[in-house]
């Protein structure tokens, strides 16, 4: 890295904490560092969610996967609409409706502190593997850019964040990542446009095809495979957990104005991001055709994987390095000075995930856990006081989590799998309680045991007899936890009522 680029970078970290400098002044509630006082328009908290969505796993993972594979992970963004349309009906109006910022309060009313305190453990492991994964991600492109060694520059990345959440609170996190949405997009379009200069579209177009690099899956009812229908489903309930579940989208909520700015935000997120997705698995297709064509220009990089796994060349497959491609390239083929304003862009796209991600696990912490078990009565100024605690511990703790994800093999699939795991038992005990308005506390207990029971089967189903393992898919985990939890709660009300 040049000068320059060193340069652009310092100023973008410097930016970041200074937006947390500006909104610290206003900071003087736990409502205004939790909700920014319900002052945010429509237009930037539908920037917000998008940069949310456009995270490091999208910048590093996407492309990673239709470079090692094809275009089938491109079916969960399709996924997306579908469940804006479910969240924006009735989710939004329910959380804004109620009386609590959490998200999971309504579910000790419906079903006793037990669920609250499951749905709460789910939601704060989901972060932390959220978190985690990104801060690998971001490790990985620096690393091969500037040869830091990634524990340190997790730790850098991780003590800025911090820094700005700390400081400016749900406000600062919503306006860094308005302007961390619009780097991305630019960094992605400029991505493009140097792959496009440098090897033909119908070129592209040709290996691609030859290769069948496009597919999206079969379209067969297979639900023992990565088929088109078991990364649509999949893609669904996630995103019915991220806008349904999640306190780290239903916290922003409270901070939209009114309702009707609450339902669009996340349809501008739907409009910013699908298009924008379409273009990370673009760019790992054309980097595929590049280096198709240009084969002696990746054999360092195939060297220093062969080195690290200690394999040789000959026995490598694509996704032994599929992550590693894109930052390869930027190291290689980009021109002096435009290597900081990417590296900007990589780093926005990991920092507004993680910033709002410890924002929601301090306001989970506060309501759901000081709140309710160690001090009920607390005045406002300590309040704060705990949210800024519990800010830096959460951040504390996803950069021990990046650290320890250090040498994964692929980002995308550690993502989905940690994600299934935790959100199939979530959003199962929410839409229990959502739609099965007549379920009692004594049903939801045991509809959540058989659901954890199953949930842990498609888990860790390969260390199971193969007589005991289900023949799904690892993706379906979060579907089958759901509507088993789901479906098991109404069976035993129906027979604990008949009894």
């Amino acid at each position: 890295m040049t000068t320059t680029d060193l340069v652009i970078i310092g100023l973008y970290l410097l930016s970041m904490v200074g937006v947390g400098i500006y909104f610290s002044r206003r900071k003087r509630s736990s409502i205004q560092f939790a909700t920014a006082a319900g002052q945010i328009p429509g237009w930037a908290l539908g920037l917000s969610f998008y940069a949310t969505f456009l995270s490091a796993i999208t910048f590093l993972g996407d492309p990673g996967k239709s470079f090692g594979s094809n275009w089938n992970p491109f079916v969960f963004s399709l996924s997306i609409p579908l469940a804006a349309w479910v969240a924006s009906k009735l989710f939004v109006p329910f959380y804004r409706n109620g009386q609590s910022v959490s998200a999971y309060t309504h579910l000790e009313k419906r079903f006793g502190a037990w669920a609250r305190t499951y749905a709460m453990l789910c939601f704060i492991l989901t972060q932390l593997a959220r978190m985690g994964t990104i801060f690998y991600g971001l490790a990985l492109t620096i690393n091969a850019l500037s040869g830091i060694e990634m524990p340190l520059i997790i730790v850098i990345a991780g003590f800025v964040i911090i820094l700005y959440t700390v400081l400016g609170g749900m406000e600062a996190v919503i306006w860094t990542e308005v302007i961390q949405a619009i780097l991305k997009t630019l960094g992605a379009l400029m991505i493009v446009g140097l792959i496009l200069n440098q090897i033909d579209i119908t070129e592209i177009w040709e290996i691609a095809q030859r290769d069948n690099k496009f597919s999206l899956g079969t379209f067969q009812p297979e639900f023992d495979t990565s088929s088109f229908w078991v990364i649509l489903l999949y893609g669904f309930f996630i995103n019915l957990t991220n806008f349904g579940v999640d306190q780290n989208y239903i916290q922003r909520y409270h901070t939209a104005k009114n309702t009707r700015d609450a339902a669009n935000s996340i349809w501008l997120c739907v409009v910013y991001y699908v298009p924008v997705s379409f273009l990370f698995f673009l760019i790992g297709t054309s980097l595929y055709a590049f280096y198709d064509v240009n084969p002696g220009l990746i054999l360092d990089l195939k060297q220093q994987v062969a080195t690290e796994k200690n394999i040789s060349i000959q026995s490598m497959q694509l996704v032994d390095y599929a992550d590693r491609v894109l930052p390869y390239f930027m190291k290689t083929q980009l021109p002096k000075g435009l290597l900081g304003l990417l590296l900007a862009a990589l780093l926005s796209a990991g920092m507004s995930t993680m910033s709002s991600g410890m924002n929601s696990s301090a306001t989970v912490f506060l309501n759901d856990i000081y709140l309710r078990y160690i001090q009920k009565d607390l005045s406002p100024p300590k309040q704060l006081r705990i949210l800024r605690i519990s800010t830096m511990a959460m951040g504390c703790l996803g950069i021990v989590f990046g650290i320890s994800m250090i040498g994964v093999k692929s980002l995308l699939d550690v993502w989905w799998k940690l994600s299934g795991i935790f959100a199939g038992g979530m959003l199962g005990i929410f839409l229990l309680g959502f739609l099965a308005k007549q379920v009692s506390n004594a049903a939801a207990k045991i509809a959540a045991f058989v659901g954890v029971v199953i949930i842990a089967c498609m888990s860790f189903k390969d260390n199971l007899p193969e007589t005991l393992q289900i023949p799904l898919d690892g993706k379906l985990t979060v579907v089958l936890g759901t509507l088993t939890i789901l479906l098991t709660g109404i069976v035993v009300q129906r027979i604990l009522k008949n009894r």
